[in-house]
């Protein structure tokens, strides 16, 4: 008995298997993964019009092959965009996201390279690749959303521990996930995080139930959690996006803290919203970034955002992933 063709290479799949035989991908699972290596175009030359290159280079001036500034890709379920921002020569952040036929879970991952240490591209690419496919197998085994969360987690840590080659050699970076699940009562979110990228609740019938979900792992968070200082107070310290936590060589086999993995249960319509610091630093109000996502599409309200971090600066990397929770749920009188 076999599934319906593999969707890449036309074979077919044999019921009950994650991978197709004939070319490995992943079976009923829709995948992306930003900024992408092998953009289809191929760009022009910004000095002499070129569109062949060998070894990142123009064949014909030498010229270094441009790099799009912003990667977007729509799964229906969730929309992911991350832009290069206007200081920064490259961009470092990175996301990934899925959606499973069937029962619709979604899981995204947003990751920020730690830009003083090397290959930090690298780096944020990997650990957001690995968390979504490990994520996608805990779930697949049947495990709890909390624990696959984990996992996820625990993989792009190994996976990003084990980019060093020296001791010198440690690439690094932050990481934010999300696991949605709808169920009976509502969207079950289940968060985990190092780092300061950053998830939020958008609430849309009332925005001022919009809030943060994940807790910074900074040096800003630190002195709220110590009572030194108010949170506007915290970021204005010279020292605020110090990180305290990150995936990395010399960032420890368990980076994550003890409220690293945050749940909630969303019962009204709203977005979910995972970003990079170059967002939510120059828009850090939850009920401010609701308001971007009022009456209109996460592709519109994606660039949005983005538009409005660059319009404000643009000094560091834009990433954003929107996952909708379009209606209300319909709950029955007779259940208290």
């Amino acid at each position: 008995m076999t599934a319906p063709g593999c969707a890449d290479c036309v074979g077919s799949a044999r019921a009950g298997h994650r991978f197709c035989e004939g070319c490995g991908r992943e079976l009923g699972v829709r995948k992306v993964a930003l900024p992408a290596h092998d953009p289809v175009a191929v760009p022009q030359c910004s000095t002499c019009g070129e569109r062949r290159y060998e070894g990142g280079y123009c064949v014909k001036c030498g010229s270094p092959k441009p790099v799009p500034d912003r990667f977007e890709e729509d799964l229906g379920a969730v929309y992911v965009l991350t832009d290069r921002g206007i200081s920064h020569s490259r961009n470092e952040d990175a996301v990934a996201a899925a959606v499973r036929e069937g029962d619709g879970i979604r899981v995204i991952v947003v990751s920020d390279g730690v830009s003083t240490s090397q290959d930090p591209q690298a780096a944020s690419g990997n650990a957001a690749r690995t968390g979504v496919d490990a994520t996608l197998a805990a779930l697949a085994e049947g495990r709890a959303d909390s624990d696959a969360a984990m996992a996820g987690l625990a993989a792009a840590t190994a996976a990003v521990r084990g980019m060093s080659r020296t001791p010198e050699y440690a690439p690094s970076c932050t990481y934010v996930s999300a696991i949605m699940r709808e169920t009976s009562v509502g969207t079950d979110i289940t968060v985990a995080n190092v780092g300061d990228s950053r998830a939020f609740w958008l609430a849309a019938g009332d925005p001022t139930a919009s809030r943060r979900l994940s807790v910074d792992d900074s040096w800003a968070q630190a002195l709220v959690d110590a009572g030194a200082l108010d949170e506007t107070a915290a970021m204005n310290d010279p020292r605020a996006h110090t990180l305290l936590r990150w995936l990395g060589a010399d960032g420890g086999e368990a980076p994550w803290s003890a409220n690293c993995l945050q749940r909630m249960l969303a019962t009204e319509p709203g977005t979910l919203l995972l970003c990079s610091d170059g967002l939510w630093n120059y828009l850090p109000d939850a009920v401010a970034l609701a308001g971007f996502t009022v009456e209109t599409s996460p592709q519109a309200a994606a660039r949005a955002l983005a538009d409005f971090a660059l319009n404000s600066g643009g000094s560091d990397n834009i990433t954003v992933a929107l996952a909708p929770v379009p209606v209300a749920v319909s709950h029955d009188p007779g259940v208290s």
